[in-house]
């Protein structure tokens, strides 16, 4: 079986699937239309987030049976058609979970106890102890919204800090001995820290709106390592300014490109004020997409894929 690798992952993918008796072809550069001219002679892609997978691309490629995507989603292929035409999808979000698990909580700890507003005022020559008062996690209940490989691996973490740990999702029976699941409603009355681990589809796009922080019954903590398009910013930036959110980590923007490598970058003039915002707030945190973006992280979803073709094919 022929592979198209298009993007550049750890080595070991294409060292231990040429072990296993595949042709590794790699092309990181040629444009989408190039790909499609070519990918018939392909039987499987690996792809991290070049571009796009769609219909047009799945229907070039012909001879297509598997698409291994190394990263935790599969938004950026259309994946009912492919699964149509009868190609296996692989993605690996049991590679990076336990990153994303202590980034939420490192973000979590930091907003708690103003470390980065400390660290930049200490550099600046000021000592101000009081105004950096910071307040414990512990006795604090938190909320996981989206309770799959990433948001159990933040409750995991969680489990020796004396926190209460609710999680909602749209499945039932998903709770744990690290969290309990309720219903949205208990949900929104209870939490005094939100925290997001869901995938990017139609439901969840825009589902963290000025009605949904509305809903709460306290004010509170707000951590994303999701997806961007989850948030509407502006509404997001409301609640800062109202003191309903009272802080932010956010890994992930509604702004971002689709590549993990290309983040927003416009002109002053072109950024959006919600993003102006965000950018002067010191109670928020902001990092380019990489609560997943480990060392280790990077050799666990290389392995998966490798793993989940192997099941599958060989």
């Amino acid at each position: 079986m022929k592979v198209l690798h298009l993007d550049t992952n750890h080595t070991l993918i294409i060292e231990q699937l040429t072990d296993l008796g595949f042709q590794n072809d790699e092309d990181y550069t040629s444009s989408k239309k190039v790909i499609e001219a070519k990918i018939h002679q392909y039987d499987g892609v690996i792809i991290r987030s070049r571009f796009t997978i769609d219909k047009q691309f799945i229907d070039a490629a012909k001879n297509l049976k598997f698409i291994g995507r190394v990263g935790a989603g599969l938004e950026n292929i259309d994946c009912v058609y492919a699964e149509n035409k009868g190609i296996y999808l692989a993605s690996a979000p049991e590679g990076n979970r336990n990153a994303v698990g202590e980034h939420s909580l490192g973000m979590l700890l930091s907003l708690f106890n103003k470390l980065n507003k400390a660290d930049k005022e200490v550099r600046e020559g000021k000592w101000q102890r009081e105004a950096n008062r910071g307040i414990e996690l512990d006795g604090k209940t938190v909320g996981i919204i989206g309770y799959g490989n990433m948001g159990k691996a933040f409750a995991k973490k969680l489990s020796g800090f004396n926190v209460d740990v609710l999680c909602y999702d749209i499945k039932e029976h998903v709770g744990d001995k690290n969290a309990k699941q309720v219903l949205l409603k208990e949900f929104q009355e209870k939490v005094d820290v939100v925290s997001l681990h869901t995938p990017q589809t139609p439901l969840t796009q825009n589902m963290i709106d000025a009605s949904f922080i509305k809903a709460f019954k306290k004010p509170f903590w707000f951590i994303n390592t999701a997806r961007g398009k989850s948030v509407v910013t502006d509404d997001l930036v409301s609640a800062l300014k109202s003191g309903k959110i009272l802080g932010a980590g956010l890994d992930v923007l509604e702004y971002e490109k689709a590549s993990f490598e290309n983040l927003f970058n416009r002109s002053d003039e072109e950024m959006p004020l919600a993003f102006k915002y965000l950018i002067k707030a010191e109670n928020v945190i902001l990092t380019p997409h990489v609560a997943g973006w480990t060392i280790e992280s990077k050799e666990k979803l290389a392995q998966t894929i490798v793993d989940k073709i192997k099941e599958k094919f060989c």
